[in-house]
């Protein structure tokens, strides 16, 4: 049996503006409607203001960006909820895709996946998702996404080759996603120096 090539993502959360750069490259490339987002990016951000005399204050107002599509995971729980066995994991490259023609857009996959991945295509009542752009790498190009990020903040290649090149990065627990124990997701983050804070809240401003 052929030994299973897998792919995945690096973000660096201490490069992104969170400019959604990535966002619009991924929906411009996949010709997507308004609504649906393979891409997106969260903010996460807290802190405070303390008044410490009569009118002067301090404070600790902290803010990063956390850039995320589909980690194409070991796990994928899209995959399982699947009851089609249209959302399958491809062994040649680890990606994670959607067979549209078997697809039924019962929206299971959708609520398995603790990464809102997978999207539903309301004109043709099919889930879509990220593929990896699996149409560039077989050309040996990179990820519309990650060509696209001004900050070079994304990067995509075999995950060994990653854990390598970035030997600091985490493997996807970083606030404000779900714990990496759910799916085991292809996903390294080198984090934020305000990531282990817990005093903050998510903000989505995706709206395009």
């Amino acid at each position: 049996m052929t030994e299973l090539t897998q792919y995945g993502f690096h973000i660096d959360t201490q490069k992104c503006s969170g400019c959604k750069t990535c966002q619009v490259a991924c929906k411009d490339k996949n010709d997507l409607d308004v609504g649906p987002l393979w891409r997106r990016t969260y903010k996460y951000g807290g802190g405070s203001f303390q008044e410490v005399s009569d009118g002067v204050f301090t404070n600790d107002i902290f803010a990063y960006y956390v850039s995320i599509s589909c980690n194409h995971c070991n796990n994928p729980v899209c995959v399982k909820a699947c009851p089609t066995g249209a959302m399958h994991k491809r062994r040649e490259d680890g990606l994670v895709h959607v067979a549209t023609d078997l697809c039924i857009g019962c929206n299971s996959c959708a609520r398995a996946c603790p990464y809102d991945a997978p999207q539903l295509d309301t004109q043709r009542k099919v889930m879509t998702k990220c593929d990896g752009c699996a149409d560039r790498i077989a050309d040996g190009l990179k990820p519309s996404c990650v060509e696209s990020c001004p900050q070079r903040a994304i990067d995509f290649d075999k995950i060994d080759i990653l854990e390598v090149k970035y030997p600091n990065a985490v493997i996807g627990d970083v606030k404000p996603l779900p714990s990496s124990s759910i799916t085991n997701p292809n996903l390294l983050i080198t984090v934020n120096r305000h990531s282990s804070r817990s005093d903050g809240s998510i903000q989505n401003e995706n709206e395009i």
